[in-house]
Order: structure tokens, then sequence, then C-alpha cells
């Protein structure tokens, strides 16, 4: 069965609502809708749609990260965060355990201006690819998201000059390579592996939208022991709303 899955950070899931959120939803048609950065607290928006269940994870901080994911097939169980106290206050992490995989939607830290939380960020990082790495051990792993790094030069347009910046530096690419190599595909170039100027985040500042001076900080990652199950990966280049547009996925489980 081919299933399709669709991972958007909407920068604010309610003004993202005022925007045509519930018409773009609809149009994507997705098995799973996974949300990064809602940046709400429970009942602070009325968020539903038929055939679909969501399960939400709220940061403490009010206005600040959050997750979601609408499912059209009940999951066997729902976790929130990773089990570790450090990173589980700020909604960050929504893993749905099915029957064949596990579906993990992810809001990674930014390392902030300064870098001043490249330090924490790297902890993270350890600590998530080890929790990825034990769901791993029992069946395979689909994780999405906004990872909050371009992997590699052609993932970004600038690269020259954001070497140094949170989402580009050495430390954080080399997680990421760590990442992969321990056992993900990166399926957006699983599929395009030299394909240049697409990418999934665009600063609101200096019109970098409309010259497409962007960054593919947006993934899906997947087991190596799904490559064969991989049917295509897309980024909605066209889709507004947010400062990120959506990225999908489909693949057969």
């Amino acid at each position: 069965m081919a299933l399709k899955f669709i991972s958007w950070n909407v920068n604010g899931l309610r003004a993202v609502a005022g925007k045509g959120f519930k018409e773009i939803f609809e149009q994507l048609d997705a098995d799973f809708f996974s949300l990064q950065e809602t940046k709400m607290q429970a009942g602070q928006l009325d968020m539903e749609f038929p055939g679909y269940q969501s399960y939400w994870n709220y940061a403490d901080k009010k206005g600040y990260s959050g997750t979601a994911v609408f499912t059209r097939h009940t999951p066997l169980h729902v976790t929130y965060g990773m089990g570790i106290d450090e990173h589980d206050h700020e909604g960050r992490i929504i893993t749905l355990e099915m029957e064949r995989f596990y579906l993990v939607t992810v809001y990674t830290p930014n390392s902030q201006d300064g870098l001043r939380r490249l330090d924490y960020r790297m902890r993270w990082e350890d600590d998530f690819r080890a929790y990825l790495l034990k769901l791993n051990e029992s069946k395979p792993v689909i994780v999405c998201g906004d990872l909050n790094v371009a992997h590699e030069e052609i993932d970004l347009k600038n690269p020259k000059t954001n070497r140094k910046n949170a989402g580009f530096t050495d430390e954080e690419r080399a997680k990421m390579t760590t990442l992969l190599q321990a056992g993900f595909t990166d399926t957006f170039r699983h599929f395009y592996p030299d394909m240049e100027g697409i990418y999934s985040w665009w600063s609101y500042r200096f019109k970098a939208r409309e010259k497409n001076a962007g960054w593919r900080i947006d993934y899906y990652l997947t087991s190596k022991s799904l490559d064969p199950n991989l049917i295509d990966a897309k980024i909605h280049t066209e889709i507004y709303g947010s400062d990120h547009c959506p990225v999908e996925l489909t693949l057969d489980i």
C-alpha cells in the first residue's frame, strides 16, 4: 500500500490557519500530516479534519515550538518527547508506533544567534540519534520535520557566507552526517542527488523567497531498510503561508 506523508513547519498554526491551511491540507491529501512550530497551547485553536485523528505536543512556554500529527491510520501507541527531561519541555517530538514502522515528527532546536545554543544542540543530536537507533531495533523508522541544518553546500543558496551561522556550522553538518551513516536515508537526495536550487525555508527578510535565497532544512529521513519501499520525495516550493514549505514522502509499505 502506498502511503503519503507530508511535513510542514507552519511557523504558527494560528497564523497559517488564516492563510488557507485547511485548503492546503485537503489538497495535499496525506495519510500522515506532520506539523512543527505550531506555537500553541491546548484549546487555542479548534483544528479537526474528517477522517483524521490528531496528536499534539505543546511546549511549556507559551507561543513557542510545538508539534502535531494528523493521521488517517490509528497508531498502536503514541509517545511525546524522547524520555529525557532536559529535552522534553519544548514540545519537539511526537512518535507514532504503527504496525510496520515508527513515524517520528521532530522540530530540532535552533543553535540561535551567536550559536548560544550550539552546545545544547550537540547534546540533543546525540540523544536524538540514540533514540532513533533504539526504535530502529524493533521496526523501521520514518523521521520528518525541521532538522534545522542544511547538510551540504548544495542545500543552501549561499554556503560560503553562512559557514559559521546556525544551521550550517561544521558541527551541525557533521551530526547530520553521523545520523545518516548510522543507517538513515535522506529521501530527497535519494531521488535527486544533484538537484540544486530546491529549498524548504527562506528568511522573511531581504525578499529571500522572491530571490530563492533559501535553505533545505526540512527532511524525510528513513531507515536504510526502507530504501526499496521509497516511491518519491517532493518539496512543495509552490505552497506559501509560512517561511517554510511542505515536504513530502511517498512509500510503499
